[in-house]
Order: structure tokens, then C-alpha cells, then sequence
């Protein structure tokens, strides 16, 4: 297990928060989320074209430049304390991880190079109505049909599902429950029998989306009914990603804090220099480091393919989620009564942390999935 960073992936990382920081302003962002799309296809061609970052851990046998489990994490946090605007989560760890986990070798040649060379945008549809995130949720049927299958149900709050070239569904066989007859199926955008809409959120910087099935033809990814332990695996890396994405996220909002009360006059002192805003800027560094510490050991862990990766992404995600919201309202707390206004920019990272609080599960959710991984 490493516990630093190597000298190539801190220049990955500088190289990366120089790049977005000019490609991602806030301005940017502001203006993206005020659409119904929410990204731009030129400039996500263009953020694949100069980094190739869709392509970062897929295995060079798919197109991919492959990169380790760790330097996705680096690429998500950099992602995060930006806030891009863009399908990368969806894409690159929801949906490409899952036909990694999941798919045959021939689809994995068919499906994966596309995605890696930012062509193809793909979503994982998973979760249903009922807003359940594991695989007890799913209710959506996939029944055979010829030489393909039929999928009748609903998917709710699919990440970009509104707009994806490629979905990749999980559904059920008929008569089965729990992780019985579960498997993953690719559906191409515009399917006949597909209905998508968007969904309102509070965080408007990441869309997400409701899909009707009637009949919807479908492919079958991997095997059939064996979709259960690819899936949780999928749903694991995600956490994992997803802890990282906001620990950078977390870290903008203190550094923001930071440089708000060094600036902020008052009694003709900065009022950094007051006790009690200094016990605040010193707790959130704390909360911080110590998500940073959980997502960067969830990464090693992911990348290892180590045994316990369920419960340390579970670990991660609980901590990470815990520690952006707080950095969250001890920021806004800290610009005083310009930090609750619209053109103060930490209503955005503040929606984008209740979002993710709850997105793959809540911190009491992955606590108690943590007490019950660790056992085993």
C-alpha cells in the first residue's frame, strides 16, 4: 500500500488543475447548468482530444491509456474541485467499469473504444423510483425475445441519461428477487420505446434523468443472470470515485474560506485573525485531510483489487460525504450574509455536496453497510 503520491502523478495533477481551471471557470460552469443538456459535445471532444482523460484507466487493449485506478481518483478530484460540467462520472466510471466487470471479451473490444475516445457517451441505468441503490431495487424485466430481449419498466435518477448515446441497463428476469437473475443489458439512445426526460434536481450542475422502457430492444452484456457480483463491484469503484470527486470539492470550499476571511476587514483587522474564525478554518482542514486520507486509501484499495475494497469504499464515501456538506455550510457561514446570495459561488459546491450526499447512498446507508462488510 503506498501512502504518497509518485512525482508523475503530482504532475498529472498540476498539469490537470491548470488545464480545467482555464477550461472550467465558474462562468463556464454557470452557464452550462442553465441548460437542458448540461455539456457541451464540443468541449467535452475537446477536454478527450488534449487529455484523453475518457481513456485514463481503460486497459490499452480497448483504446484506452492504461492508467491505474489512482490516477482516475486524481482525475475525479481535480473534476470536483472544478466542478465540470460534463458526462465524465457517467461515462467513464459508471458505465465503462461496468462493461470492464461485466462484459464478454468481444464486447469489451466493440464497446469500450468509443467510450474511450470520448465518441460514444454512455449512462448506467440502475436505480429505480423506489430510490433503492443496491440490487434489491430493481424491478425493471428483461424478457428473451427471439435472438435479443424485451425490457419494460422504469430507471430513475440516471446520471446524464437524458443524453447518452449508450445506455447500459441492469434488470431482472422475470419471478426473481434479491440478486437472482440480474443482468446487464446495452440499449442505444434512441431505441424505439425509449422515453427520456429530465429531472429536476437541486444541483443543476449534474442532470439527471427518467427512462421509460416499453419494449425496449435490448442486447445482452456479459452473461445472463450473472450481473449480481459485476454489479456490486461497479457500484464499489463508483463510491470510491465519488468520495475523491469530493474531497476536491471539499477542499476548494476551505481554500475559498480561506482566502474570504484573510481578506475581509474588520475593527481594521483581517478577520482571520479572530479566535473563533480560526477554530473553524482549523476544523475544516481537519475534516478535510481526513476524507482526503479515506478517498486516497479507498483509491490504493480500488487499484489493488484488494479484499476488503467493499468496506473502504463504503468507509470513504460515508466520510467524504460527511465532510463536504460541513465544509460546505462552514463556508457559506464564513462569507456572512454574501455567502447565502445567487451571485456568491458557494451555493454551487454547497448543491453539488447535498447531491452527492445522497447519490449511491447516504453516509448512514454506507455506515451501516461498513459495519455489516467489516464483519465479513
Amino acid at each position: 500500500m503506498k501512502f504518497s503520491f509518485s512525482n508523475e502523478q503530482e504532475q498529472f495533477r498540476t498539469m490537470l488543475r491548470r488545464f480545467l481551471s482555464e477550461k472550467s471557470p465558474v462562468s463556464e460552469v454557470r452557464r452550462l447548468m442553465a441548460t437542458e443538456q448540461g455539456w457541451e459535445r464540443d468541449a467535452w471532444a475537446r477536454l478527450n482530444s488534449d487529455l484523453g482523460l475518457s481513456a485514463v484507466h481503460i486497459p490499452e487493449a480497448y483504446g484506452g491509456q492504461g492508467f491505474g485506478f489512482v490516477e482516475l481518483c486524481i482525475v475525479m478530484e481535480e473534476m470536483g474541485r472544478a466542478l465540470l460540467c460534463g458526462p465524465y462520472f457517467s461515462s467513464v466510471v459508471l458505465a465503462a467499469n461496468a462493461i470492464l466487470n461485466a462484459g464478454s471479451e468481444d464486447q469489451k473490444q466493440t464497446l469500450l473504444p468509443s467510450i474511450a475516445a470520448g465518441e460514444t457517451v454512455a449512462a448506467l441505468a440502475f436505480t429505480e423510483e423506489n430510490g433503492v441503490w443496491d440490487s434489491s431495487g430493481v424491478t425493471l424485466t428483461a424478457k428473451a425475445q427471439g435472438d435479443g430481449y424485451r425490457l419494460d419498466g422504469v430507471k430513475s435518477f440516471v446520471l446524464d441519461g437524458h443524453t447518452a448515446d449508450l445506455i447500459v441497463v441492469l434488470a431482472r428476469k422475470p419471478g426473481t428477487s434479491g440478486d437472482e437473475g440480474l443482468s446487464f443489458f446495452t440499449v442505444r439512445g434512441d431505441a424505439k420505446g425509449l422515453e427520456r426526460r429530465l429531472l429536476k434536481s437541486v444541483d443543476a450542475t449534474r442532470k439527471l434523468a427518467l427512462l421509460k422502457f416499453n419494449a425496449v430492444e435490448a442486447d445482452l452484456l456479459g452473461e445472463a443472470g450473472a450481473a449480481a457480483a459485476p454489479f456490486a463491484r461497479t457500484l464499489d469503484q463508483a463510491a470510491v470515485c465519488l468520495a475523491n470527486e469530493m474531497v476536491g470539492g471539499a477542499d476548494h470550499l476551505r481554500q475559498s474560506a480561506l482566502d474570504y476571511v484573510s481578506m475581509r476587514m474588520q475593527f481594521g483587522r483581517p478577520i482571520s485573525s479572530f479566535q473563533a474564525i480560526k477554530h473553524k478554518c482549523a476544523d475544516m482542514l481537519v475534516d478535510v485531510e481526513l476524507a482526503k486520507a479515506a478517498a486516497y486509501y479507498a483509491a490504493e484499495t480500488a487499484a489493488e483489487e484488494a479484499a476488503d475494497l467493499p468496506a473502504i469504499a463504503s468507509l470513504a464515501k460515508a466520510c467524504a460525504s460527511d465532510a463536504f456538506i460541513q465544509t460546505a455550510k462552514e463556508t457559506i457561514q464564513l462569507h456572512g450574509g454574501i455567502g447565502f446570495t445567487w451571485d456568491n459561488d458557494t451555493h454551487l459546491w454547497y448543491k453539488r455536496a447535498k447531491s452527492s450526499e445522497v447519490f449511491l447512498g447516504s453516509p448512514k446507508y454506507h455506515r451501516e453497510l461498513l459495519m455489516q462488510r467489516w464483519n465479513v
